[in-house]
């Protein structure tokens, strides 16, 4: 096995790049350690950082570090090294999610063109990550066309996960119980609690009320309530798209592996999207309760396991939630 030598600007970058992925309430729940003699950046869990009420199996922390396991995927190959990735990789220590082993040199940029859908990296992708931000504010252009979802299902399906676009009637039901997860939410003392504390302003994790976007006037979309009804939202409810364009992201089995390729699938299908200029913001609230869990799954489009509901469209990008520093997050003595 060759050791590469890794600079500190490069890792620096690369760890950057990982934590620009998305999360959970913006928990970035997450922390990273270089094994310098194999050339590997590992990803572990922050457990401070997770969500007892509202995450308690720990899926949505799964799916946000496979998320950061993709970005860092793609900032290696564009440095032009081969990322060789080990999901789980010592079952003594839960905590430690992923493995990203540099080797080289890789596929990567070599061709210097612009790879989008099932190719796994390219400069599309790469410039998408700096980019890339959930925009959880009413879409107003053209629905996403025909070509562009085959390019986000592709990216999805290429990690392993699943990925439908369902019918506007599935649409309507799926945002039903969804709904319904956000109204059981809001009056649950835990969770309702745990979301206000990651309303933070001048914070580097967290959501600023700036970027938690209006409530739908039309009760069309479950946009979640951070406030939970114990405090005037930040901003009037206004009319959201009235047939918006949603996508079911599963996965054939539900194990703690599964939900690393689904975050991994999650994240190459937003980069996809933010490479055509499409927004997105996700729903987790039906994930979130069992009794809705099992009600959005629909085994006849290969959803048995349902991990994310995604909204994607053309409109206003809104405001991006800070990250935090590389420093807080590279933990040299894991």
């Amino acid at each position: 096995m060759t050791t590469i030598a890794l600079d500190g600007a490069t890792l620096e970058k690369l760890v950057s790049a990982a934590v620009a992925a998305p999360s959970i309430h913006n928990t970035q729940p997450w922390r990273f350690r270089l094994d310098p003699v194999t050339s590997t950046i590992e990803v572990h869990a922050a457990p401070e950082r997770a969500l007892p009420h509202t995450d308690p199996e720990g899926q949505s922390l799964h799916l946000s570090a496979g998320a950061a396991v993709f970005n860092l995927r793609v900032a290696v190959a564009h440095f032009g090294w081969d990322p060789i990735v080990r999901l789980l990789p010592r079952p003594a220590d839960p905590g430690l999610l992923a493995s990203v082993r540099l080797a080289g040199p890789g596929p990567g940029l070599r061709s210097g063109t612009q790879l989008y859908g099932s190719a796994p990296y390219g400069a599309g992708l790469y410039d998408a990550v700096w980019r890339r931000h959930s925009s959880r504010f009413p879409f107003t252009g053209p629905p996403v066309g025909a070509d562009v979802r085959a390019e986000i299902t592709a990216a999805a399906t290429a990690e392993g996960a699943i990925l439908v676009f369902p019918t506007p009637s599935e649409t309507a039901r799926i945002l039903a119980v969804t709904a319904e997860a956000e109204r059981l939410a809001a009056a649950d003392r835990g969770r309702s609690d745990e979301s206000r504390a990651w309303v933070r302003e001048g914070a580097q994790d967290g959501i600023p009320s700036v970027a938690l976007g209006p409530r739908d006037a039309t009760g069309r979309l479950p946009v979640r309530d951070f406030t939970a009804g114990h405090a005037p939202h930040v901003q009037e409810p206004v009319p959201f798209e009235e047939r918006p364009v949603l996508a079911v992201l599963g996965t054939a089995r539900d194990t703690r592996a599964d939900w690393l390729r689904a975050g991994q699938g999650l994240e190459h299908a937003l980069l996809v999207a933010t490479a055509h200029g499409v927004q997105a913001s996700l729903f987790s609230q039906g994930v979130e309760w069992p009794e809705a869990h099992w009600a959005l799954r629909d085994p006849r489009g290969g959803t048995a396991n349902v991990q994310m509901l995604v909204r994607f469209g053309y409109g206003p990008e809104g405001p991006a939630t800070p990250r935090r520093p590389v420093r807080d997050v590279l933990d040299t003595n894991l």
